[in-house]
């Protein structure tokens, strides 16, 4: 059964049956006070304020049944998939060096999980990505696929970086995208403001735009 959200450019359609919710990167590095975000020397807050319309989103798709994705940005131990353009980056706060929460943005560490308020349950896919965008070097189209998905629900951070990138893969993929401003954040305000206009330019250029009551509202009617 087709439902509508209301969403900018224009309202969009979507099955249920072939929609998944993507929550991008809500890791304690990013999220939480000591991890590498704040290490560089970001106000947290600004995306720690995404983390209850996240959880009414979440709970509203588990309950609704719809395919429910989480992203870890992040590398191996032995920083092999991390190339030195990325490596060096930071100033004097690297990948692979120890932080409060163990060595930043490396696999099995403290910082590098999600965070408590959003962990994923029993079926919940976990894609662990070396990069910005989930689709590259990761098996994220085809369990898409597998499971017939064609629309995309966004949530997760930074809405700039990891999340406008992962959408524009999956642009490029013929995946409908739909992104909740309230359930994205960045440091930067203005990085928010003028990511989510370039989103639905054009008549929706890379998607639409929503929020979580209007998300929870389409996936409960």
């Amino acid at each position: 059964m087709l439902k509508t959200i209301q969403a900018d450019p224009f309202d969009l359609q979507f099955d249920p049956v072939t929609t998944a919710l993507i929550i991008i990167d809500m890791q304690r590095d990013f999220v939480e006070p000591g991890g590498f975000g704040e290490l560089l020397g970001n106000d947290v807050s600004l995306l720690r304020s995404t983390i209850e319309p996240c959880q009414q989103v979440l709970e509203a798709a588990r309950k609704a049944g719809i395919m429910v994705v989480h992203t870890r940005e992040g590398h191996r131990p032995d920083l092999s998939d991390c190339p030195p353009a990325k490596l060096t980056r930071g100033g004097k706060t690297f990948i692979g060096t120890p932080g409060p929460c163990g060595r930043i943005l490396v696999r099995g560490e403290k910082g590098h999980d999600i965070i408590p308020e959003l962990y994923p349950i029993a079926g919940e896919p976990v894609i662990d990505k070396p990069g910005k965008g989930a689709f590259y070097a990761t098996d994220l189209h085809l369990i898409l696929q597998t499971r017939g998905i064609k629309t995309l629900l966004f949530c997760g951070v930074t809405t700039e970086v990891c999340v406008t990138t992962t959408l524009r893969e999956a642009n490029d993929r013929g995946y409908e995208c739909i992104v909740l401003e309230d359930c994205v954040g960045s440091y930067f305000p203005e990085f928010q403001k003028y990511a989510l206009m370039m989103i639905k330019a054009q008549g929706a250029i890379f998607g639409w735009v929503s929020n979580s009551s209007k998300a929870i509202a389409a996936l409960s009617a």
